[in-house]
């Protein structure tokens, strides 16, 4: 099966400082694939560098989307392409509305976010400055919702079950293990509830900003679990000494 997405021998900086080191992943057409590692080890790093933020600096390795190097493209060629991401922590705009943002789709996309929208149970949020006074579930709803209104051929999940409630989890969870079905991504995650619900094809352990190890979910994270991120680490130097 071709990659949908190939992440080749990556080094990245943000200013000066190495936060990505060698990492390399490749995610299949039509699979979700799981990052997981500890807080800092630069899972959002990663997706930032994939989507196209100028503060990431790739300096070495490249990035091939559908089979075309995207490494030097900026955000918008990027998403015109088919990526969309759903950020950790968003920011707040005032003067922009949620509804304003789902509009620039325009005629039947815009219908279909406002289905998505009745279904994530944040209908009532469309007309309020975005992400203003909204909860942490609220959040992560607001941003499922734009991520998935642009019909993505792949879509980012940056901690979509970090600051969530059980209730929040499982209406994101649902919609997610819907909506993932016909569709690629790549999902980062610290605790890996979320896991439940999308059942992730392959898992990757980052750690330090380097991928120490890839595997079956279950087992990598039955792995975490025993012996924490630690125990993932050991077995990467080992592998490189006997190696």
């Amino acid at each position: 099966m071709p990659a949908a997405l190939k992440v080749e021998d990556l080094t990245v900086e943000v200013d000066g400082r190495t936060v990505l080191r060698d990492a390399s992943l490749e995610v299949p057409e039509g699979e979700v694939h799981v990052l997981l590692g500890p807080n800092g080890s630069g899972k959002s790093s990663l997706l930032m560098t994939i989507v196209g933020f100028s503060r990431y600096k790739v300096r070495s390795g490249r990035i091939i989307f559908d089979g075309r190097d995207i490494t030097g493209l900026p955000i918008h060629e990027r998403v015109r392409l088919g990526l969309s991401i759903a950020f950790q922590n968003p920011p707040v705009i005032r003067g922009v509305k949620l509804s304003d943002l789902l509009r620039l789709r325009g005629g039947d996309a815009y219908n279909g976010a406002l289905t998505l929208a009745g279904e994530l149970k944040i209908t009532d949020f469309l007309e309020r400055d975005l992400n203003l006074g909204f909860s942490g579930g609220e959040v992560k709803r607001s941003e499922i919702l734009q991520a998935l209104a642009s019909n993505p051929r792949f879509i980012l999940l940056d901690e979509p079950d970090s600051g969530v409630d059980v209730e929040n989890l499982n209406v994101i969870g649902r919609l997610l293990e819907r909506e993932l079905k016909d569709r690629s991504g790549l999902l980062v995650t610290h605790l890996g509830y979320i896991s439940k619900y999308l059942k992730p094809d392959l898992a990757y352990v980052l750690i330090d900003g380097r991928i120490v190890c890839s595997g079956d979910p279950g087992e990598i994270m039955e792995t975490i679990m025993e012996g924490g991120y630690e125990k993932c680490l050991k077995c990467w130097k080992l592998e490189r000494k006997l190696g």
